[in-house]
């Protein structure tokens, strides 16, 4: 069985056993919360934190069962095997961490992740933290295998996207870290290693992780993919984040891991990753537009998502949502992997008069 396949196998298995968990897949910001949600950053950095920890301790568990040599000052004095011996250098790299974390978040049948899962289950503080569209009322009205895979809105740090977001940071930023890494092994500068791993988005964004599955190809799911691969490089090394400097999380001392508070915080854990380039109403999706499916979204947006906007945003212009939406080409001028179609659906071009629409950016480079 190829890959292609078996990967329409999983999807379908998934669909007829977990119908309860079925997450992840696709969102709708278009329509807006009955009322403003919760804002739960804080409690989905003190989750990650819990994980990060269990992950540091469990790596460290294994440290110490090959150290453990009583009556020895050093390793070299324990006769460790080579074997032991690399197994304790592999242990110690940045590697190992990345894959312990995404294992205590990332893991699960792709696109399905331990932490989308706790985001669509957890009991928040507020039973006000989720929202969901109903179906007659959602912009997939006329694709029911995407409302049945559709993902929670949820809002962190300011920024309301779907809980599928956090899913592609931890699943899809993991797989961008071991594309990352392998290239720098073979030779490649920082700059041709991150290039290739969001080409490598790219390409899955347009066959089945995205437009394959659902015909949707989501920039915002481009993000979140480039915003995990910071995250996990951010685990061992202080990562530039515009004009500041997010410090690293993890470190080693004497031969362990130990989580370093700066970076653990809950200022500096999360939030520098959550902006509005993760919002599909910001950072518009590309639709296929088979059987008019594009039209359908469009009239959708026009017939309900409009007047939510207007009556939330009273003073919001045309303009400000064009401003917006242009800023996230890029983040913080790196390049992600966005990807400009003339035919874009958004709060601009739809709710407000079209003569005035974005004109078409400039090829990134």
């Amino acid at each position: 069985m190829n890959k292609k396949s078996l990967f329409g196998t999983v999807i379908t298995i998934a669909l007829v056993f977990q119908p309860v968990i079925i997450t992840a897949f696709e969102t709708d910001q278009y329509n807006l919360p009955l009322e403003p949600l919760t804002d739960i950053g804080d409690e989905v950095a003190d989750y990650t934190a819990r994980n990060i920890r269990e992950a540091v301790d469990k790596l460290n568990k294994r440290i110490r069962d090959i150290q453990n040599c009583p009556g020895q000052k050093t390793e070299d004095d324990c006769g460790l095997s080579r074997k032991k011996l690399e197994k304790l250098k592999y242990l110690r790299t940045e590697d190992a961490i990345a894959k312990a974390v995404y294992k205590e978040m990332g893991a699960g049948i792709i696109p399905f992740t331990k932490s989308s899962w706790w985001m669509e289950g957890h009991k928040f503080k507020d039973r006000n933290s989720r929202f969901k569209t109903d179906f007659t009322k959602s912009i997939y009205i006329t694709a029911p295998f995407n409302y049945v895979t559709i993902s929670s809105t949820v809002k962190l740090y300011g920024v309301e996207f779907g809980t599928d977001k956090i899913a592609h940071i931890f699943q899809q930023g993991y797989d961008y870290h071991k594309i990352y890494k392998r290239a720098l092994k073979k030779g490649q500068t920082e700059k041709q290693a991150v290039r290739k791993a969001v080409k490598w988005g790219q390409k899955t964004e347009d066959t089945y992780f995205g437009t394959w599955v659902s015909g949707v190809y989501s920039n915002a799911d481009l993000y979140a993919n480039y915003a995990g691969l910071k995250f996990y490089l951010g685990l061992t090394k202080d990562v530039k984040i515009g004009n500041r400097i997010r410090p690293a999380t993890l470190a080693i001392e004497n031969g362990i891991w130990v989580v370093k508070e700066d970076g653990i915080r809950r200022d500096s854990l999360l939030k520098p990753f959550i902006s509005n380039h993760l919002s599909e109403a910001f950072n518009p999706n590309k639709f296929f537009n088979l059987l008019g499916f594009r039209k359908v979204i469009r009239g959708v947006v026009r017939k309900r998502s409009c007047r939510q906007w207007k009556e939330r945003f009273p003073n919001i212009k045309k303009t400000d949502l064009e401003t917006i939406t242009k800023s996230l080409e890029r983040w913080n001028g790196e390049n992600y992997g966005f990807s400009y179609s003339g035919k874009f659906i958004t709060i601009a071009n739809t709710c407000f008069d079209d003569s005035s629409s974005t004109r078409r950016p400039a090829k990134s480079a």
